[in-house]
């Protein structure tokens, strides 16, 4: 594969140093439908290589498109550049000689501007447009269909050749050919490299983190990710790439005793949970939630349920709060037959719908049962007596279904800026408006934007998925950023598979063929536990193939969003992950199973 003979560039050259590098292909592609592992995956990562002058704009190379724009294009992100000397180092590496100008899914194909020579925030002249660099490239599963390699995400990270992304400062054309001219240095001298390893691999010291903050040309996105690190907990795996729980306190289940059953409204009870031996029991975070293993049937498996703490959270006991869902088997068994002084299996407190510790205003929106974190949120702000700006809006359908009423009226009341909106949908004859509640009718999307929160608030949901997805669009309608709004679902959480076509929903089942022999896995959220089969690659293809909800991106253990918090049981990885997972988690998309394990799937 030969570059083109280079010509001279159209725009007067700025400086008189040599040139940078060479273009040596303009790349473009727009998305498309490929199949891939029996399923339809909507990419942008074919790109084929043109000829003559093409204009390039503040989003895009004419002519180009990305499949996904959550992790691909937009201004941060217009041009994907990628070097002829990584081409060779694959060549070699994977022992191929097939590649095409486009390979990697780039835009640019260049001669020089090696990823450990380019600095996030130089500047480059090519043909009659100016650039700056943003960021590495985020790594995907994409790029791996495009070189027919799975393998390749984790490769790009490992062996330092992620590639990355320009800014278009000014708009202009750019041809095979072009000489690309260095307008001037990022502040820092922060490579490419560097910062992508910063990110993905281990290592990530306060130093280079606060440096790498330091550059104005650091795309926000990556900017928010090392904000996290440097706020992670010890022990949290990479809080830059995923939102993690705090490590749990015991590994799988141990008994707790009942020590009272408190009954908070005609369909909600409450129960205290305190270890046998009274010795003060490991403090949870306001927000977390129990996993209890209860079996109401002696001749059936026991059910994994999570119940949302509602108790203070710096209380020496555990309370947990159950609605009775109609034929529910666990809530059944809770409301009807649970006895003080009977102990339950509990695994430790975990979670990430946690309360923030900033000072920003903070909006706690839940509806019926939804009130059980969000009121340990607002324990822990009384118990602090905290002067933060504080809202409490709660819907219910009446007195009788309204729990934590009088509770949360007195936590409110301790407050210094704290202000309570209660929405009674269906109000009963003695439910008296001003004293029960303020509002007749549903808490709405339109009734929040009326409210007038603040924008800068962190924002707390709980309640049915509809609720939530409303309320969640009335917030971000009003201005709210969608880092700020934070959820929690009562089953399992929706799936992210970037780019793969949606298809028709499924309840989790057992998957098709005969049984596996290998060690138990049970998915906690979605009722269901199954005998592994080593003929599945990771726990991943098997949660898949049982219509699982599940989270990923790369599928080689880089990214980390398949970040799932692990119970009970322990798992082997192959490939191994590229740095390890928080403390009570695993990678579902690289890890099998060493004994029997259950997820909070």
């Amino acid at each position: 594969m030969g570059s083109r003979t280079a010509r001279e560039p159209r725009a007067e050259r700025v400086e008189s140093s040599p040139p940078a590098g060479t273009l040596l292909s303009v790349n473009v592609g727009l998305p498309k439908d490929v199949s891939w592992q029996g399923r339809t995956v909507f990419t942008g990562v074919f790109k084929d290589s043109l000829s003559g002058p093409r204009r390039v704009g503040r989003l895009n190379v004419d002519g180009d498109g990305q499949g996904d724009l959550a992790g691909h294009g937009g201004e941060q992100r217009a041009v994907f550049v990628y070097q002829i000397d990584s081409y060779r180092h694959w060549e070699r590496e994977l022992g191929r000689n097939d590649f095409v100008y486009g390979q990697f899914g780039e835009n640019f194909t260049v001669e020089g501007l090696r990823d450990d020579e380019v600095c996030i925030g130089d500047r480059y002249q090519i043909g009659s447009a100016t650039f700056e660099v943003t960021q590495p490239r985020v790594t995907c599963y994409r790029v791996g269909i495009r070189m027919n390699d799975p393998r390749i995400p984790a490769l790009l990270v490992s062996h330092h050749r992620p590639g990355f992304y320009f800014r278009v400062l000014e708009e202009g054309e750019v041809e095979a050919g072009d000489q690309i001219l260095k307008l001037s240095s990022g502040p820092e001298r922060m490579t490419v490299a560097d910062v992508d390893a910063l990110l993905y691999l281990p290592g990530h010291t306060r130093q280079e983190l606060l440096r790498a903050l330091r550059v104005p040309a650091l795309s926000p996105g990556w900017q928010g990710s090392f904000r996290a690190l440097l706020n992670e907990e010890p022990g949290a795996g990479n809080a830059g790439l995923t939102l993690t729980s705090p490590p749990p306190a015991w590994p799988g289940f141990r008994q707790l005793t009942v020590t009272a059953i408190t009954r908070e409204s005609e369909s909600v009870i409450s129960i205290r949970l305190e270890d046998p031996k009274g010795a003060p029991l490991p403090a949870a975070r306001p927000g977390q939630y129990l996993t209890l293993r209860v079996q109401p049937n002696k001749r059936k498996r026991a059910l994994l349920r999570n119940y949302s703490l509602s108790g203070p959270p710096g209380a020496a006991y555990y309370r947990v709060t159950v609605k009775h869902e109609p034929r529910g088997a666990a809530s059944g068994y809770l409301h009807t037959r649970l006895a003080v002084g009977d102990q339950i299996d509990i695994a430790a407190p975990r979670g990430t719908f946690i309360l923030d510790k900033t000072n920003a205003p903070a909006l706690l929106i839940s509806a019926g049962i939804g009130a059980t974190p969000v009121l340990a949120m607002l324990q822990e702000l009384a118990h602090e007596g905290s002067d933060r700006e504080i809202w409490w809006l709660h819907g219910a359908r009446n007195g009788r279904e309204h729990s934590f009423g009088a509770e949360a009226r007195e936590l409110i009341a301790s407050l210094p800026n704290a202000r309570s909106c209660v929405y009674y949908s269906r109000p009963a004859p003695n439910d008296l408006k001003g004293r029960d509640f303020d509002s007749a009718g549903r808490l709405t999307a339109t009734l929040l934007a009326e409210l007038k929160p603040p924008p800068d608030a962190e924002a707390y949901l709980c309640g049915p998925t509809a609720f939530m997805d409303e309320i969640s669009a009335g917030l971000a309608a009003v201005g709210f950023d969608a880092a700020r709004i934070h959820t929690e679902p009562f089953g399992p959480a929706a799936s992210q598979t970037p780019g793969i076509a949606a298809m028709p929903a499924r309840a989790p089942h057992p998957p098709d063929g005969p049984p596996g022999n290998g060690p138990t896995i049970a998915f906690a959220r979605s009722d269901i536990t199954i005998r592994w089969n080593s003929d599945y690659g990771s726990l991943l293809e098997l949660a898949e193939s049982c219509d699982v909800p599940v989270r990923w991106s790369c599928r080689t253990g880089v990214c980390q969003t398949c970040e799932t918090t692990i119970i009970a049981g322990d798992v082997d990885y192959s490939p191994d992950p590229v740095e390890p997972p928080t403390d009570g988690s695993v990678f579902i998309c690289c890890s099998q199973p060493r004994d029997d394990i259950v997820l909070d799937l």
